[in-house]
């Protein structure tokens, strides 16, 4: 679908005629090839000054969206059309952006949705957002054995059932089969839904008194972590949104104005949402693989229908040792001889529901289970089996990175055309491959320890 765009240098006329107050900051291009973002224009001491103010009705938030559609008869056909999903911020936000796109890409009578101050906002985000989910082949090829190779994965069959979803709930509206889905006369194709999602998760912010939304003129800022951080976004007392100058930080004319899209992420998350690892990250921090319960456990089925976690853990490193997280990993652990049971219940609507119980005693959230096995006299023996099992997924996926070298040890031409992607790639494969060392030695340590613990209470 054509998209129609303005130059940034006119973004100043819309911020005055749109209430944004800005101090001493505009948006420009900075150096290094990070493309537009935030500078100073005047000197601030660092007294942690206001820099920015944009007023609560231009916050693209899920509550803003649904407000907007009281004029708009177009966007609440659509919102209402998908259910469930325009009641999510990132449902209601993605619609609201196809349906400025489209409103922009038609003209005269097929007009359709109604024109906002974020329409014409809309119109200076840069036309290409450099997310894995719009590389080729070749350059997922490459992300063989890391984390972000069965994300990426999952992401782009989420975005294709989104989709699909988004057609099937549409297609009996009039003007959506003629703009949308007309095989003749509709433009709306996968590529520009994965365009709104790459807007979305490259801007969105999690704004406190408000959630995940995003905030024209803050959102132009880049990311810098830690120390380099300059400026903090917030919500006032009248609802606006700001954007606020470090207590510990000066501006001199010309400085870039940062803000963090997250300390704490690990490089997966950071390439897969941002589509960047920042230079000075020198661990991915943490990493998420998945796991499945063994082919031969007789409650497989049962474990997997109870589970509401992610089935999967997640490693990270704390302080320069390694941690890792994962309910789903201790339902793995334990069966019906340890004590694990499943029983089915009918509710007070005459409808059976699987539970699980533990001992006799009824387990209401899974996120229990740890503790209650903590409790048990064989919690070195569960221990043991959960250590083993995260260390044999990690030599796996160690495997999986290794076998993967030989074919990516030297740029492939079909991608010498995008070299920093390739670059990138191999950032992210070296943190991981570190991190996942780190944590199978530190596994084999903790297996070693337990079982001495177990052969000293035998001999005791």
């Amino acid at each position: 679908m054509h998209r129609e765009y303005l130059p940034s240098s006119a973004l100043h006329v819309w911020t005055k005629l749109n209430g944004v107050q800005g101090n001493g900051v505009t948006t420009d291009n900075v150096s290094g090839g990070r493309g537009l973002g935030l500078v100073a224009t005047a000197e601030q001491p660092g007294n942690g000054a206001i820099l920015l103010t944009v007023p609560p009705h231009l916050v693209l938030s899920r509550g803003n969206v649904w407000d907007y559609a009281k004029a708009d008869n177009n966007l609440r056909e659509v919102l209402d059309a998908v259910g469930e999903y325009s009641q999510t911020a990132r449902g209601a936000i993605l619609i609201f952006l196809l349906m400025q796109i489209t409103h922009t890409a038609l003209s005269g009578s097929d007009k359709i949705a109604v024109s906002n101050p974020l329409t014409e906002y809309i119109k200076f985000l840069p036309p290409e957002v450099s997310l894995p989910t719009f590389w080729a082949e070749e350059e997922r090829d490459l992300l063989a054995g890391t984390s972000l190779e069965a994300a990426l994965d999952s992401k782009l069959k989420s975005l294709d059932r989104e989709f699909t979803h988004l057609r099937d709930s549409t297609a009996a509206i009039g003007w959506c089969q003629k703009h949308w889905w007309n095989t003749e006369t509709g433009t709306l194709t996968f590529g520009d839904w994965k365009q709104v999602d790459a807007i979305y998760r490259s801007r969105a912010l999690d704004l406190p008194g408000t959630g995940h939304a995003m905030v024209p003129c803050i959102d132009m800022a880049n990311h810098a972590s830690g120390d380099n951080t300059i400026a903090l976004y917030d919500t006032d007392a009248n609802g606006n949104a700001v954007l606020v100058l470090r207590e510990s930080k000066s501006l001199q004319v010309g400085d870039e104005v940062t803000i963090t899209y997250g300390d704490e992420k690990g490089a997966c998350e950071m390439l897969f949402s941002y589509g960047f690892i920042e230079d000075t990250m020198t661990s991915a921090r943490e990493l998420f693989l998945d796991l499945d319960i063994a082919d031969d456990d007789p409650l497989k089925f049962a474990k997997k229908a109870v589970s509401k976690s992610a089935p999967g853990f997640k490693l990270f490193t704390n302080e320069g040792s390694i941690g890792w997280e994962g309910d789903f990993v201790w339902l793995g652990c334990v069966n019906e001889e340890d004590g694990l049971e499943f029983r089915l219940l009918r509710t007070v609507e005459g409808e059976t529901e699987l539970k699980v119980f533990w001992k006799d005693d009824r387990v209401s959230d899974i996120s229990w289970l740890r503790k209650l096995l903590e409790e048990n006299p064989q919690w070195d023996i569960f221990h043991l089996r959960a250590i083993a099992t995260l260390q044999g997924r990690v030599e796996q996926q160690l495997l999986a990175l290794e076998r993967s070298k030989g074919s990516i040890s030297i740029p492939r031409p079909e991608i010498n055309g995008n070299f920093s992607s390739y670059r990138t790639i191999m950032r992210l494969r070296e943190l991981e491959e570190r991190l996942m060392l780190q944590a199978y030695e530190d596994f084999e340590e903790k297996v070693h320890s337990i079982k001495n613990e177990l052969f000293m209470g035998i001999e005791n």
